[in-house]
């Protein structure tokens, strides 16, 4: 399915778009939240200050003492209330499955679902501007993964020079996907990357990646930047912000700001913010969740 921009969307959301610049883009990514409430109310909290809202899986958690169905209802909440805000994209992870389709395999029927509400999720395209947004399905099988193929080669026939894709999953082989003792990747996705160069690529799956020795946030196969948010208990969770503009990458975890610069080659150790840019300290001041929790947010 095509997403697209409308005009009633500039009317939205009027600040992504810039009639002297074109479209401004700041993008603020997150993954495996797992159904942590104090972490969806800090990113309602914070999406206003986004132009998009990127969720690259695993909103729920199978392993929760909540049941699987009264998570669903939740989540759906949040998402509602980061849709009235802002631009939104969500792709499944392998904690969101909660059906199989026709052929058996694992999927995921709820996050189809919140494309009445606007938000870009598996199979979609989203066009922003200048940058096509392609959203990937967790594939569980040779079915699913044959779709998500044939959507990576349709969309490659008119792909703009910008392309981003959101796939849970990071590639094989790369510090994005270390776990410590073994890459916890997708080898598939290392064929398509090498095979289409997008721009980048959106995912998350691999917890502790950027966290330990060998590991990283971020990485680079050919002409493509790859990214791993990570994940840490607490809020606020840790989160990149694509600053598109400025051609920049931001990571931010607990103690942590680092920064690369996108349209330079790949270097390492990522530089550290020194001089926090407004956004940034803006998110500093989020008030706790637990004080002051979004109106309707899980009720």
């Amino acid at each position: 399915m095509l997403v697209c921009f409308l005009p009633y969307d500039i009317l939205q959301f009027p600040d992504i778009f810039n009639l002297a610049n074109g479209f401004s883009m700041r993008c603020l990514v997150v993954a495996d939240l797992h159904y942590s409430l104090p972490q969806l109310d800090w990113l309602v909290s914070a999406a206003p200050q986004f132009d998009l809202v990127i969720f690259a899986g695993d909103a729920l958690d199978i392993g929760s003492m909540v049941d699987f169905r009264a998570q669903i209802v939740v989540v759906k909440k949040y998402l509602t209330l980061l849709a009235d805000t802002t631009r939104v994209i969500l792709c499944s992870g392998n904690h969101d499955l909660d059906e199989r389709n026709a052929e058996g395999e694992k999927i995921s029927r709820w996050i189809s679902e919140v494309r009445e509400l606007g938000i870009a999720c598996d199979g979609d395209d989203l066009t922003l501007g200048d940058t096509l947004f392609t959203v990937c399905p967790w594939w569980d099988g040779p079915m699913v993964k044959q779709r998500l193929a044939d959507q990576l080669r349709d969309a490659a026939v008119s792909r703009p020079q910008r392309w981003i894709w959101v796939h849970h999953a990071p590639p094989a082989n790369s510090p994005t996907s270390w776990g410590g003792k073994r890459f916890f990747g997708d080898v598939e996705l290392v064929q398509w990357i090498m095979q289409y160069q997008p721009s980048m690529v959106i995912s998350g799956h691999v917890h502790q990646s950027p966290f330990i020795p060998d590991g990283s946030w971020f990485d680079r196969l050919g002409q493509t930047w790859v990214f791993n948010t990570g994940l840490q208990p607490g809020r606020p969770p840790t989160h990149i912000v694509l600053d598109l503009d400025a051609n920049k990458a931001f990571w931010l975890a607990a103690g942590e700001a680092q920064w690369i610069d996108l349209a330079a080659p790949l270097k390492r150790p990522a530089c550290h913010v020194e001089e926090p840019p407004d956004w940034l300290t803006s998110l500093d001041r989020i008030v706790d969740p637990s004080l002051a929790r979004p109106q309707a947010a899980a009720g």
